[in-house]
């Protein structure tokens, strides 16, 4: 289900389809990555809130579901991912890689 897709399912997209317990759900972020260019996040906070305390916690938590992806995924232990993701946490916080300029405003969701 996770990033390999169904023959259905378009490539590199993540197949939720049976996950039913998203029903009741709101979806407030999605992020893609190019390989050989630059990441894409689009980001509605009114699912969340106003507080953006909110979405701050909700990033931590998904920092650490991310761990957990990775120790399965990659053979790591979830401590190890989870300390890596934090550093690159903090080397991108502490210097930005890539501006905000390259965000367009595409206009309201659906």
């Amino acid at each position: 289900m996770f990033g390999r897709g169904k023959a259905s399912q378009p490539l590199g997209q993540i197949d939720v389809s049976g996950c039913d317990f998203l029903d009741n759900s709101l979806e407030f972020a999605r992020l893609w990555v190019d390989p050989e260019g630059p990441s894409t996040y689009l980001i509605e906070p009114r699912h969340l809130g106003a507080d953006p305390f909110v979405f701050g916690m909700a990033m931590v938590d998904t920092i650490r579901h991310a761990a957990r992806a990775y120790a399965h995924a990659v053979g790591v232990t979830e401590e190890h991912a989870l300390e890596r993701i934090y550093e690159g946490f903090d080397a991108e916080r502490g210097m930005n890689t890539t501006g905000l300029d390259t965000i367009q405003d595409v206009g309201e969701p659906d």
